[in-house]
């Protein structure tokens, strides 16, 4: 299915032209959140954007933790470009895909530790039902630091940010996965 808005080919000013180039440089192409939506908007908006991005690397949190709870966000919110995105960026980085594969089941999978079912449990309550019933959330505190509980929270608000604008404009998975199995 198509997106709402046709994506535009050829951005109009320079640094997004240099956005294009770089984007495709890095990913094979450019990809579709950034022809359908930052193109259309000021540069403030897709730098901002960007600068949610950097904030994950000012996090305690391991990078795999956060890739968990970023794929785990977009996986209930159903969004497919962020969830080939997280995909591709663990596969990248060397995480284990198979943790990834195995979120329907990590209540009862041993691919994951207590800490991170208490974590996957607070993230699926919140990004599911919108509020954290207190037991929930009071297994929180027996793996991770007050900072690190809230930078969870940080995760999951900023995935529903990529996640609702993806959505809200019908823009589906890059197939990212695909490109980085055909560079291999």
């Amino acid at each position: 299915m198509d997106t709402f808005l046709s994506p535009i080919e050829q951005p109009k000013g320079l640094v997004m032209k240099l956005v294009y180039f770089f984007t495709r440089r890095q990913f094979g192409k450019v990809l579709a959140p950034l022809k359908v939506h930052s193109a259309r908007l000021p540069l403030a908006f897709g730098m901002f954007y960007g600068k949610v991005s950097q904030l994950d690397k000012k996090l305690e949190l391991d990078p795999e933790t956060v890739m968990l709870v970023r794929q785990q966000v977009a996986r209930i919110n159903i969004c497919l470009f962020c969830i080939d995105t997280s995909r591709f960026v663990a596969i990248q980085a060397s995480m284990n895909a198979s943790r990834f594969d195995a979120l329907d089941d990590y209540t009862t999978s041993p691919l994951f530790s207590p800490a991170e079912k208490a974590l996957l449990n607070y993230v699926t309550e919140l990004t599911r039902d919108k509020t954290v019933n207190p037991t929930t959330f009071s297994r929180l505190p027996e793996y991770y630091s007050d900072r690190q509980i809230c930078e969870i929270v940080w995760l999951v608000a900023s995935e529903h940010l990529y996640n609702i604008t993806n959505i809200g404009l019908n823009i589906h998975s890059d197939m990212l996965c695909d490109i980085s199995k055909r560079r291999s």
